[in-house]
């Protein structure tokens, strides 16, 4: 969740941290901190405030902070309040050691308590504070019996401390006594290192490296490093040496620009259009063969023999792969299942034979669904039978992740970056991926005919252009509907079939960033409890779009307006929706591809809530974008 940075070089130190951790605080915005360490002086200097990064950066305008040598956090609070003495770097008791570090350490109370025991005084409510106290005494220890300061000396106290951390963490380590040294180590959450020329740029994710290099060395699991201007010394957690081949960067550099729109959110739900039509264009060219009607990374040896599908992921990723599941069973004849990644490691299901696994993460870092693809994996090989043996695929925005060096098959969104922190075009492109899978299963498993597979891929093809039609119209009609819910407190949202997934996904949009309480429905389980919510002052929005069940989903709107519930569409306009109280109008398309247009107002009118509320649309609070600890 949190965002570190960490750099060693020759050049000052504290202007480059602070715009790594401004390109990561997207990870967490509850306080932020550097600490560098001034050669010239041999001092190591912190500073810390609490809020958002500009409150740091203030403070580094009236204080300075020298040094070539440093660390940088941007926190998400899990031990502790958002408060400064929370904030890290976190420092030993002389404050010569300073550390940084993304995770939890989940052993931290017993390590706290025989540190208080030896006599060492805690600062801070946190887990990582006896990260520091640890290093120090083992580096007074080994000073004691009479080893030479300096990086060597660092690298091995961190070391021989790694090994009484329970838990994922990925951390920085600089020691006043070696100015021109940094460490760094990774256990189970994201930590990449930056080549640069004579100096090297640790960081959680790429954005931080942008203007910097296009040259990283990913850390694999168990892995510490020794940094310094000379070089990169790479280390596995038997302490053996390492010698790996960096990689480039792929695409453009990882930068954001909000260009002319007041939020990154809206930004990324006009670039919608765009996301489907380069999607169009990199899966559905003109031209391909009716027996291989989209272009996708895989060869016949990844499709052979699949019997059925499960699916791991959180949030809004979950929603996707709902959307996902009905398609691969409905359409291409699948038997699919969906499970919270959170809760599929501790009650996993019976195995069952040639399934495949889908891990699904805008990010690819999100801790839970990497933890249970690793243990689904480690399972399925147990269990000896080659029918059982593990077929993994992930879903990402971001192949260069750890989900990339985890599982096999990588199926790349390529949504661009998202600063919001909640999801729009990357939900977006997650959907046209499951798009891509179901019409290729359903092509080689002929469950359906060549003529109805054609009009679906004709359907997605039209898209972008139906797409950007309905962003410019929602924009507009949202942003004048919005005022409406300046004392709304409570929202139910409908949905059947294939669109009951985007009545999740636009209650938990409205959650995220207006903080109204909003629940999303099956429409037809209305009457099984959640109408004795209904009044005047709860809205109820229903997605009503021609198909097996617009019927059915009318009828049940019709039960919530009977109930004097402010009534919202969502469906094409016609007759059949003069009932409700506002329309959100959607193009007249087919059940399959409408989700990929109803979730469009659900975004519009969520974003345009919260913006009317004055409230800060792209760093919600509570939230982080990649969620990096369970």
């Amino acid at each position: 969740m949190c965002g570190i940075v960490a750099l060693v070089g020759s050049r000052e130190a504290a202007p480059q941290l602070l715009e790594g951790l401004r390109q990561l605080e997207y990870r967490g915005y509850d306080s932020a901190g550097i600490a560098t360490v001034d050669a010239k002086a041999e001092q190591l200097h912190c500073l810390r405030a609490s809020g958002k990064l500009a409150n740091l950066a203030k403070r580094f305008d009236e204080l300075g902070s020298p040094g070539q040598c440093g660390i940088g956090h941007t926190r998400w609070a899990t031990h502790g309040k958002p408060e400064e003495r929370n904030a890290h770097p976190h420092r030993s008791m002389d404050g010569s050691v300073a550390v940084v570090q993304n995770g939890i350490i989940e052993n931290h109370r017993v390590l706290r308590e025989q540190l208080e025991a030896s006599g060492v005084d805690f600062r801070s409510e946190t887990d990582t504070e006896v990260i520091p106290h640890l290093i120090g005494a083992e580096l007074q220890r080994r000073l004691a019996a009479g080893e030479q300061a300096g990086g060597p000396l660092l690298l091995a106290a961190v070391q021989a401390v790694l090994p009484d951390l329970q838990g994922a963490y990925a951390l920085a380590v600089i020691w006043q006594a070696a100015p021109g040294a940094l460490v760094v180590a990774r256990r189970a959450a994201p930590l990449l290192i930056g080549l640069g020329e004579g100096e090297f740029l640790c960081a959680s994710d790429t954005p931080a490296l942008a203007g910097f290099t296009r040259t990283i060395l990913p850390m694999e699991d168990g892995e510490v490093a020794l940094l310094s201007p000379l070089g990169v010394e790479l280390y596995d957690d038997a302490g053996m040496r390492q010698q790996r081949m960096p990689s480039v960067l792929s695409g453009a550099d990882h930068v954001a620009d909000k260009r002319h729109f007041r939020h990154f959110m809206l930004k990324e739900i006009h670039e919608q259009p765009e996301t489907a039509d380069l999607w169009v264009a990199r899966h559905l060219p003109q031209g391909l063969p009716p027996a291989c009607p989209v272009a996708l990374p895989f060869d016949d040896a990844f499709y052979a023999g699949i019997e059925r599908v499960e699916i791991l992921a959180c949030g809004t990723s979950r929603h996707a792969a709902m959307v996902g599941a009905y398609l691969l069973e409905q359409f291409a004849g699948i038997p699919t299942v969906v499970h919270y990644a959170s809760e599929f490691r501790y009650a996993p299901p019976p195995l069952a034979p040639h399934t495949l696994t889908i891990g699904v993460t805008q990010s690819g870092e999100t801790a839970d669904t990497l933890a249970a693809l690793a243990m689904e994996a480690q399972r399925r090989l147990d269990h000896g039978d080659p029918a059982y043996a593990p077929r993994q695929l992930g879903v990402t925005n971001r192949p260069e992740s750890s989900l990339s060096r985890q599982v096999p098959d990588i199926l790349d969104i390529g949504a661009g970056i998202e600063v919001g922190v909640a999801a729009t075009k990357t939900f977006m492109g997650q959907l046209l991926a499951f798009y891509g899978l179901t019409i290729a299963f359903a092509a080689r498993r002929n469950s359906r005919s060549a003529a109805q597979i054609a009009e679906l891929v004709m359907e997605l093809r039209r898209l972008p252009d139906q797409l950007q039609a309905l962003v410019d119209l929602h924009d507009e009609r949202c942003a004048a509907f919005a005022h409406r819910f300046a004392e709304t407190q409570d929202v139910i949202f409908l949905g059947r079939g294939i669109n009951y997934p985007i009545a999740l996904e636009g209650a938990l949009k409205l959650k995220e960033i207006s903080y109204i309480h909003a629940e999303g429905y099956p429409a037809g389980e209305m009457k099984h409890g959640p109408i004795a919510l209904l009044d005047s002052h709860v809205p109820v929005v229903s997605i009503a779009v021609p198909g097996v069940v617009f019927e059915k989903v009318l009828s049940n709107a019709q039960e919530a307006k009977a109930r004097d519930a402010q009534l919202i569409g969502v469906a094409p306009d016609g007759p059949d929706t003069a009932l409700f109280d506002e329309l959100l109008p959607v193009p007249d398309v087919s059940e399959w591809i409408s989700p990929l247009l109803t979730v469009v107002p659900m975004q519009l009118l969520s974003y345009h809530i919260a913006a009317h509320r004055g409230l800060d649309v792209d760093q919600p609070r509570n939230l982080a974008k990649s969620v990096t600890v369970e």
